[in-house]
């Protein structure tokens, strides 16, 4: 309660500078303060040297099997800092921070954890291997030319609760607007781009508990970068028929079913950068049309970012299609590149793989290409799947081919409870083919063949090297 109080008192923008060095800490509104606030953690950060600054650790929902709060901070800066941990309930033995590629390593000394981050980054600090009252760190680079309230072309949520207009789940976008959440906004609510262009979302606010995060259907050029969004009942962000879409260092929690972290549907021209996706259903979904949405999907690039797959795929693609044509739809040239893999996690057989792609709906997909791809952990699952389907829940046709995949320089470091990959046509007409796996690695064993691998007759092509 002290501590409460004292942070009260401190201003709700703290900005310390040291010669070039910034480092920016955000306000919380009172709107939210006591009810999102988690005791599992002390947390603060400082620039080398300088005064410690007290940050306000959020409580998230993580892990729809086990329901479980986690914790998370958020500040800026744009040089190394120096962050302090104190787990306040029970005795740390350990301390680890993830994703293991980064490299960072702390000093644990009575319950306190004390470590420098060498720059910006999305990353997890987990005392004793428990992943599911861990705290999460999202650090971004300073803002630049900050929008002012009242701005041309600009919807401007300044810092407090901000709720949609009456019979209304969301806050409806119009085209040529930047929509700028200011540090200590929060909104509760979707924000909507619907048959809208040339529309930016930003700043330092966070999308609470909304149905859905970021919705852009029939949409072009949407952009959205920074913000974090809590617990959204459905997707972080749904494009269905839109193209020209780019997201950039998105943070988003979620424990429900069907809570997906990215999803795209017959939607073309993504560039997916630096993201955190900490999901109970697939982090990134790639399909076909579905629902009311038509039209292929194509030219997707997803890099520099970390997955964690509570529940089902860290990258998951190609079950959704229209078949009502008898033709299908292409998915094709899509890049997962540099991606971090810290959970993934499903027990049914027919939804497993770190990097799955299952073809369903009359969907012809090809040019797919993983490459530098680390999977930390598989709680259960499997590594790769690629399989032609008709799967009868969810779709009315078989899928046409996959074609065309290239996995290169992919690392799975534990498989002790792993379930063997899969590689499986549909018929003779419907097949898998033209598959490489170059420089693969599991339990620090390079890959020499796909002996190990479920396949079947109607896969061609496949190339191990």
């Amino acid at each position: 309660m002290i501590r409460r109080l004292l942070a009260t008192l401190i201003p709700a923008l703290s900005l310390l500078t040291a010669g070039a060095q910034t480092l920016t800490t955000h306000p919380v509104p009172k709107g939210i303060y006591y009810s999102m606030h988690n005791d599992d953690f002390t947390v603060q950060v400082r620039l080398p040297g300088g005064q410690w600054q007290d940050l306000y650790e959020y409580k998230v929902k993580v892990n729809m099997d086990n329901p479980s709060e986690a914790s998370m901070v958020y500040f800026d800066c744009d040089s190394p800092v120096e962050i302090m941990v104190k787990k306040n309930n029970g005795t740390a033995g350990k301390a680890e921070i993830r994703p293991l590629s980064a490299g960072l390593k702390g000093k644990l000394k009575d319950n306190i954890l004390t470590f420098t981050l060498d720059r910006p980054r999305n990353i997890s600090v987990e005392f004793d291997g428990d992943r599911l009252r861990n705290l999460h760190i999202f650090v971004n680079r300073p803002e630049k030319d900050v929008p002012r309230e009242g701005d041309p072309g600009v919807m401007y949520f300044g810092e407090g609760v901000h709720t949609p207009e009456a019979g209304s789940d969301g806050f409806a976008i119009p085209s040529d607007t930047y929509v700028y959440l200011a540090p200590g906004a929060v909104l509760k609510g979707t924000v909507i781009c619907d048959s809208v262009k040339n529309v930016r979302i930003g700043g330092r606010g966070i999308l609470l508990t909304p149905n859905r995060g970021i919705q852009a259907t029939y949409s072009e050029n949407i952009e959205a970068k920074d913000i974090i969004v809590i617990n959204p009942r459905h997707y972080t962000f749904l494009a269905g028929q839109s193209r020209g879409i780019t997201i950039d260092n998105i943070r988003s929690f979620s424990y429900q079913g069907w809570s997906d972290g990215l999803d795209f549907m017959s939607s073309s021209d993504i560039d997916v950068d630096n993201v955190f996706m900490r999901n109970s259903d697939d982090c990134i979904a790639v399909y076909g049309p579905r629902w009311e949405y038509r039209g292929d999907t194509r030219n997707i690039t997803v890099s520099n970012s970390v997955l964690w797959a509570d529940i089902a795929h860290p990258m998951n693609m190609g079950i959704h299609g229209y078949t009502a044509d008898g033709i299908g739809n292409a998915i094709e040239n899509v890049v997962f590149r540099n991606i971090d893999v810290l959970e993934h996690d499903e027990d049914d057989p027919d939804y497993e793989g770190c990097m799955a792609i299952c073809c369903g709906d009359l969907n012809r997909i090809s040019g797919i290409r993983y490459e530098d791809i680390r999977v930390e952990r598989v709680e259960e699952g499997r590594l790769f799947h690629l399989e032609v389907v008709f799967n009868s829940k969810y779709c009315t046709a078989p899928g046409s081919y996959i074609k065309d995949v290239v996995f290169k320089n992919i690392s799975c470091a534990k498989i002790a409870d792993i379930r063997p990959s899969l590689i499986k046509g549909y018929d003779k007409d419907r097949k898998v083919s033209g598959v490489v796996f170059e420089n693969v690695r599991t339990g620090g064993k390079k890959m020499k063949d796909t002996d190990g691998f479920i396949k079947n007759g109607f896969i061609e092509n496949i190339e191990v090297r």
